[in-house]
């Protein structure tokens, strides 16, 4: 995303007043006092957002470095996404109890950048073969002409389908929202199940359906608010209406746990999702015997366009590390070729380096021969230091809309009016 996930947010003035600590613990000025040759050596503590299906691949791919520096002592923690953004800020601006690396969602980078937390990396160990990098993984690394990440997982958002529900209500995959709606009568009268599960509680998800009405957020070029243009309504009402006819059902809590399990039950037909869970979706009792059941098609198109939001995970190096070559060569490591191979072998992530995708392992993989194709087209978000933030004003709204105590034009209004808060220099 897990983010997938749930994101944190932060208070404008607690930001202003982090914003002086951070600069107490070297912010964006730090460099590394060794010069890039100290000694690989002492202890890294790594702080993994990874979900449950993840965790245990990732914390071995960590132990392994220590096999390979046995010198070094990792220190792996475990840490739920939906904690740790602020969690992170927490130590951070108290320059107490902050890990050496962390696992960063894309959107945070430029928000931890900003506060002064993260360790400019340009011309360190963490760096290799930057030239290898996809463009739009790379480019969620950078604020302000600085890198201040590494990319290890990109992804984007598919739609997961039950191969078997929807031949057996004999419909096609549906290419578009008014298909889906259509296919979803059919599936409910031959099956007795939902079509979609929608996750109504996490703002990542209303992305998909503003960019297929063709909004977006903001424009960061113009310094724009774009939201409440009349796209971002038209979103909200196509979420409503899906729930509304009975094509998808939803809940406003808890939407990452309780849909995957409706998808692993076989309670829905379908779910947005991202390459992520695909693990997680394998473990259902539609799929565990069955792995070929599990279908992944593109997310439907809205009335404009098909639109998926491009997400990630870097890593991160903080700044007020005390053994900052080391934790630069561990983050080389986790962004690595060989472990990106392995964790799409294992865990069927997507990787970011292009040489990758030239390992027989990968390139067979079925779920990047689908969602490769998919991030390459995936849209870009702005990659500003309030990035993260421009979701919880969505997180509200999205519940409004779906209990129908808000109409959806006076939603995409209030999120318009929110964005506005967050961003004073934006009209």
């Amino acid at each position: 995303m897990d983010m997938r996930r749930g994101r944190g947010v932060i208070a404008a003035a607690a930001v202003l007043a982090l914003t002086a600590t951070a600069t107490a613990c070297g912010g964006e000025d730090q460099s590394d006092p060794s010069g890039g040759g100290g000694e690989i050596a002492g202890s890294v503590t790594y702080w993994d957002t990874s979900n449950d299906a993840e965790k245990g691949t990732y914390k071995k791919i960590a132990e392994d470095f220590e096999k390979k520096h046995p010198k070094v002592d990792v220190k792996y923690v475990h840490v739920n996404f939906g904690d740790a953004n602020q969690k992170f800020k927490n130590a951070a601006g108290g320059n107490s109890g902050a890990p050496d690396v962390m696992r960063t969602e894309v959107a945070w980078v430029a928000d931890f950048a900003n506060l002064g937390y993260l360790a400019p990396l340009d011309g360190t160990p963490a760096v290799d073969k930057p030239s290898d990098y996809l463009k739009t993984a790379a480019g969620s690394t950078r604020f302000k002409g600085k890198t201040y990440a590494v990319p290890q997982v990109t992804d984007t958002l598919g739609l997961f389908y039950n191969k078997k529900m929807l031949k057996k209500a004999g419909v096609d995959v549906p290419e578009s929202f008014d298909e889906l709606k259509k296919s979803a009568k059919k599936i409910k009268s031959e099956t007795g199940k939902t079509g979609l599960y929608l996750r109504g509680d996490d703002p990542y998800w209303f992305l998909p359906y503003l960019y297929g009405e063709g909004g977006d957020l903001v424009d960061p070029t113009s310094k724009k608010v774009t939201v409440d243009d009349p796209a971002g309504g038209k979103a909200f009402a196509r979420m409503k209406d899906l729930v509304d006819s009975g094509a998808a059902v939803t809940d406003s809590s808890d939407g990452q746990e309780n849909g995957l399990k409706a998808f692993q039950d076989g309670d829905v037909a379908m779910i947005i999702d991202g390459p992520w869970d695909i693990a997680g979706a394998q473990q259902g009792k539609q799929f565990k015997d069955d792995k070929d059941n599990l279908g992944v098609a593109p997310v439907p198109a809205g009335s404009k366009r098909r639109g998926s939001p491009q997400g990630g995970w870097n890593l991160s190096v903080y700044a007020g590390s005390k053994n900052l070559r080391t934790a630069q060569e561990f983050a080389k490591y986790m962004s690595s070729a060989e472990v990106q191979k392995r964790t799409t072998e294992e865990l069927s992530l997507l990787p970011t380096r292009e040489s990758v995708y030239d390992e027989p392992s990968v390139r067979e993989n079925k779920m990047v021969e689908f969602f490769k194709p998919a991030v390459d087209e995936a849209v870009q978000r702005p990659w500003i230091a309030e990035g993260n933030s421009l979701f919880e004003p969505i997180r509200g709204q999205m519940d409004a809309v779906l209990t129908g105590s808000r109409s959806p034009e006076a939603a995409a209004g209030k999120v318009g009016d929110g964005f506005r808060k967050l961003l004073k220099d934006y009209k």
